[in-house]
């Protein structure tokens, strides 16, 4: 799954990283979406469009007309090898393109994941909802966010597909790995989606104060898959996933999609795996079961 459609490849949710990662026959395209002033859904990451683009505000303050102007590569560096930096789309400008732009370069067999950047949550859902609509896609769309508003405000659309909210897969995955229980199983067929690794901070508070343990936390195992699918059938992402170990982690615990960076590094280090499979039987993490996963 090309996260932002391959952000460490190409400028983030443009064309032209869409283009790319589709070259790397990826499964999936994770998109990042806000709308623009005058209501249009737009491909964007960041609050500040100084973060990305020549540009300056928020994406809410510019039309998608205007956006699409900007140089969504402007801060795009290539590291060289005599060590200086490039910024190869300063002379190559792309701009943010809208998420119709999007769909109708992307294959309908290549499903995408809108992951909804920007409140409130009601007009985005309604912008986003009339683009899919008008170009009969949402069979091939699933809707995320960190912000619990967009499960009620896609719950209008009967043929939304949601991830299961952030909190839930997190309070899910905290309580199967330091609870050790397994509460109510999702519905069948439920999206849910988390970092393979994480570092996080657990606080515990006393009468006089309170201590932290900073912690390299794993949160897809064995016992978090395994309460997951007890009795229904779950679809489980893997994210950050960027390297070998990571990769072959994911595959070995059965989970069915993990987000990468880079598509390119990605397609070789599958490719690797799928001439050599034993690349990924070797050094097996504590805990993790030995039939081999999907990704």
């Amino acid at each position: 799954m090309a996260h932002r459609a391959g952000t460490a490849d190409r400028p983030e949710n443009t064309l032209v990283a869409i283009e790319s990662s589709l070259a790397q026959r990826v499964d999936m395209i994770w998109l990042s979406v806000q709308a623009s002033a005058d209501g249009v859904p737009v491909l964007y990451r960041p609050a500040s469009l100084g973060a990305l683009t020549n540009g300056t505000g928020k994406v809410a303050d510019w039309t998608a007309a205007e956006l699409a102007r900007l140089n969504a590569g402007w801060q795009f560096v290539q590291n060289a090898s005599d060590g200086s930096k490039r910024y190869p789309y300063r002379d190559q400008p792309v701009g943010i393109p809208t998420l119709r732009d999007a769909l109708r370069v992307i294959p309908a067999g290549v499903p995408v994941v809108l992951d909804m950047k920007s409140m409130p949550a009601a007009p985005l859902t309604f912008a986003v909802a009339q683009v899919l609509t008008s170009e009969n896609a949402w069979d091939r769309a699933l809707i995320y966010s960190t912000e619990a508003d967009f499960q009620q405000t896609f719950a209008q659309w009967p043929r939304a597909r949601l991830f299961e909210s952030r909190d839930a897969t997190r309070n899910r995955l905290v309580t199967a790995t330091l609870g050790q229980a397994c509460g109510t199983p999702p519905a069948s067929g439920t999206w849910a989606g988390f970092e393979l690794r994480r570092n996080v901070e657990l606080v515990e508070t006393f009468t006089l104060g309170e201590g932290r343990s900073p912690v390299s936390a794993v949160f897809w195992t064995r016992e978090s898959v395994n309460c997951y699918r007890a009795r229904a059938q779950a679809n489980l992402v893997a994210f950050g996933v960027n390297d070998t170990a990571a990769y072959c982690e994911a595959k070995r615990l059965g989970l069915d999609a993990v987000m990468v960076d880079s598509p390119e590094k990605m397609a070789g280090i599958r490719a690797q795996v799928v001439q050599d499979p034993t690349r990924c039987k070797q050094q097996a993490p504590r805990g993790s079961p030995s039939t081999p996963g999907r990704p």
